[in-house]
């Protein structure tokens, strides 16, 4: 099984422009991230798609390997779509990683496990879940979370705490059932990536503006797998405080 890792990288992010580019600790964020992912062992290639030449040439520096892809695509799953699909015949991959790249210290254990999930033949599409532990993580409609049946098959992600423990004061709700937020790594099958980026907008997706759901609601099985790591990720300028205070 050859599995390709794939760091989608734009430079015209509306809240955070020019993120890639972030000085972190004396580095280009995506080269943080391309060196923690490809400590990776279980990635056969590893790759960077983007849609502009300051972030091609930054890869350049430190010998990464990078794509171009098209400026109006409107996912990083569209965007590891374009680059398998300018693959040639003799550098095809079973499986694509889609990596985060705004996580400068993802853990390359993360990456393993979710590559792992499938060396099981009926895993066509996998994420990761981790435990809630606070409140604040349980009610922020910024942490998405997932329910999931016993054979870890998503059942549902919202941005709202699911379950909803009807008869039970909201603050004792951690202490009653058991809570997973989505760790947003996703890995596909490479015929089902092509098949799902051709799906149109869902109307599941568009309520809580999560992308997974469109899959979900097309009947694309999402497994999950529970994980320890969880990564520090850079989505506004003063995100970058994370980084100092836990450096």
């Amino acid at each position: 099984m050859k599995i390709l890792g794939v760091i989608p990288a734009r430079y015209g992010s509306s809240r955070f422009p020019g993120k890639p580019l972030t000085n972190i600790m004396g580095k280009p964020m995506i080269q943080r991230v391309y060196e923690q992912a490809n400590k990776c062992l279980l990635l056969d290639e590893l790759i960077v798609a983007t849609d502009d030449e300051r972030i091609a040439e930054c890869i350049a520096t430190f010998h990464g390997k990078v794509v171009m892809t098209a400026e109006n695509l409107k996912s990083g799953t569209e965007r590891c779509n374009a680059v398998v699909t300018n693959l040639k015949e003799k550098e095809q991959f079973d499986v694509v990683v889609n990596i985060q790249g705004d996580e400068p210290y993802i853990d390359p254990q993360q990456i393993a496990q979710l590559a792992g999930c499938f060396y099981s033949e009926e895993t066509l599409i996998a994420t990761l879940v981790k435990k809630i532990n606070q409140a604040d993580d349980l009610f922020n409609p910024n942490v998405v979370k997932v329910v999931f049946d016993r054979n870890y098959k998503a059942l549902y992600f919202s941005r709202y705490a699911i379950p909803y423990l009807r008869g039970t004061e909201m603050m004792n709700w951690l202490n009653c059932n058991d809570y997973y937020k989505h760790i947003g790594i996703y890995g596909y099958r490479t015929k089902i990536l092509k098949s799902i980026s051709l799906l149109p907008v869902s109307p599941l997706e568009k309520a809580e503006s999560l992308e997974q759901l469109r899959w979900l609601e097309n009947g694309y099985p999402i497994s999950v797998k529970e994980t320890e790591y969880e990564s520090l990720s850079i989505d506004i300028p003063s995100d970058l405080l994370k980084i100092t205070n836990n450096s």
